[in-house]
């Protein structure tokens, strides 16, 4: 199936209402605010994301892009709000019950943070191992199969610091969909790779999304790469949804910060210098 083609059955965009709960969303975040102590984080957030859709989450570094992972994972709770995972309040789950929604979430770390004392197959069997019943050998070939659709089914028996950045993102992706989750969610997936493992990653998460039935959430600072393979984006700014489109949208965009962000500007609503007194006041210069 080629990179652009969607299924079928999946609604298309106008007929999925952003802002509002749909059985068509896997995840409705509803003004949710998040603070550690005073500072506020996330300011009275709202966004879904539907079933079966690839969606980027951009902003500048600090925004609270990984914090919403954290909250649809369970692993924050809002100070206000609501997060919803496949019709759940995530927040209100005993540990029981938020342990099974986790089994439906893989999530691909920043830097892929594989096992270093486990070798590649065992890096992808060891969810297996923990969480199933299963026999050794339908481990061994759900393994396989997992490795062989990142391209690395060769490279099973090799160490973490025996394999590239991008061979190591590979195998981090195999392991994060070891159990087939409803929901993947990247970390940064892009930081650190040359051009054509970005590429290869990049191609990996919408085939993968595809023929596997996922959603996904992409936090991701690379536009280039993101815009190829994403639907929808929400682009945060300070806490808040700054703006939000297609990628076709955000390309052509006149608004200030998404302009700024997707072109590399230097100045703009995000301004360069760090806010300080006057420059010839702070040399003892007069006036």
């Amino acid at each position: 199936m080629p990179i652009s083609s969607y299924d079928d059955r999946i609604p298309s965009f106008p007929d999925l209402i952003f802002n509002t709960v749909s059985v068509d969303n896997l995840i409705d975040i509803r003004n949710v605010t998040f603070a550690y102590r005073n500072h506020a984080v996330l300011q009275d957030i709202s966004l879904s994301v539907p079933r079966g859709r690839v969606i980027a989450i951009m902003g500048g570094s600090g925004c609270g892009k990984t914090t919403l992972l954290r909250l649809i994972g369970g692993q924050l709770r809002p100070t206000q709000g609501e997060v919803s995972v496949n019709g759940q309040i995530v927040h209100q789950l005993n540990n029981h019950d938020l342990y099974q929604l986790r089994r439906k979430m893989g999530l691909l770390f920043q830097f892929g943070a594989l096992f270093t004392d486990l070798n590649v197959f065992d890096n992808v069997a060891f969810q297996m191992r923990e969480h199933t019943d299963l026999s050794a050998e339908m481990i061994h070939d759900l393994v396989l199969m997992k490795l062989n659709a990142v391209g690395l089914r060769g490279a099973q028996q090799l160490m973490p610091n025996e394999l590239s950045g991008g061979m190591a993102r590979r195998a981090a992706l195999a392991r994060a969909i070891a159990l087939d989750p409803l929901l993947m969610m990247y970390d940064e997936p892009f930081t650190g790779l040359d051009p054509i493992s970005m590429g290869v990653i990049g191609k990996l998460i919408r085939r993968l999304n595809d023929a596997l039935g996922l959603t996904s959430i992409l936090v991701t600072h690379d536009i280039e790469e993101s815009l190829k393979i994403v639907d929808y984006v929400y682009f945060i700014s300070e806490g808040r949804v700054e703006a939000q489109g297609t990628p076709d949208e955000i390309r052509i965009s006149k608004q200030a910060f998404v302009h700024q962000f997707v072109h590399a500007e230097e100045d703009g609503p995000v301004p360069f210098h760090y806010p300080a007194p006057d420059y010839a006041s702070d040399l003892g210069l007069k006036a």
